[in-house]
């Protein structure tokens, strides 16, 4: 017999999703406080793959899993918002690096910092030792291969 207390398990899913969008939109609040009202945390996953050594819109393509022409759409959009900029690589003038500007590495450490901060009220709220479980279960099951930044080649249709 079923014990009552078990959810549906199509309710995982959605509670692990709405766990990522509690503290996604929470941090992206926090930013906006901070003097990133723009960012959106389309511009942090691109800032991730752009890393420290730059990327040109077709490596960012590729780790975002997305076209280079929607890479491009985002960099422009980076630009735009002083977040990174495009320069000539030194060893191949015909590719154009992108590179994070020093906005866009602030952007990054306050991030970090505010993730910090929400796990330090999750733990707060929950206990450290259950945060700590939870975060061992969730690598028990999620192969390290998950970990990835191009979420949005699964929510395309």
């Amino acid at each position: 017999m079923a014990d009552p207390r078990d959810e549906p398990g199509w309710m995982l899913p959605l509670l692990l999703f709405g766990g990522f969008r509690t503290l996604v939109d929470r941090l992206h609040a926090d930013l906006a406080r901070q003097g990133h009202p723009d960012l959106r945390p389309a511009h942090g996953f691109a800032m991730q793959a752009i890393g420290r050594d730059g990327a040109t819109a077709s490596e960012l393509g590729r780790r975002l899993g997305v076209s280079k022409q929607a890479a491009g759409k985002t960099v422009d959009r980076l630009v735009e918002l002083g977040y990174a900029e495009r320069s000539a690589d030194a060893a191949d003038a015909r590719r154009k690096l992108v590179r994070l500007t020093p906005r866009g590495y602030d952007a990054l450490a306050r991030s970090a910092a505010g993730f910090e901060q929400l796990r330090a009220e999750w733990a707060e709220r929950l206990g450290i030792d259950h945060v700590r479980t939870l975060e061992a279960d969730l690598r028990a099951v999620v192969p390290p291969t998950a970990i990835r930044l191009d979420a949005a080649s699964w929510l395309a249709p």
